[in-house]
């Protein structure tokens, strides 16, 4: 059984994913407006967001079945997971 503490982290780390992607694919629409010169690097820039995506969703699927000895090692790794996806959001988002 989980308790509202885990169940509110779940929430809220759902909520930042979801955001992160959103904006991302609002990015991508952006990016897409771009000079067919510098095109090439924002897609190559694209396809590293996408994947850094799948990884926190995967993380985050994992997080969300963890057992109770594994939660706080779980929690740990999904921050630095989403941590890196934000960064490199940031990143991506300052080229523009």
């Amino acid at each position: 059984m989980s308790s509202p503490n885990r169940d509110a982290y779940v929430e809220k780390m759902k909520i930042q994913l979801d955001e992160l992607n959103e904006n991302m694919n609002k990015l991508e629409t952006k990016a897409q407006e771009v000079k067919d010169d510098v095109r090439h690097a924002y897609q190559e820039e694209m396809r590293k967001l996408r994947h850094e995506s799948k990884l926190a969703g995967a993380k985050f699927d994992e997080l969300k079945v963890s057992t109770e000895e594994t939660w706080d090692a779980m929690v740990a790794e999904m921050e630095k997971v989403r941590d890196a996806f934000t960064h490199s959001f940031h990143y991506f988002k300052s080229q523009l």
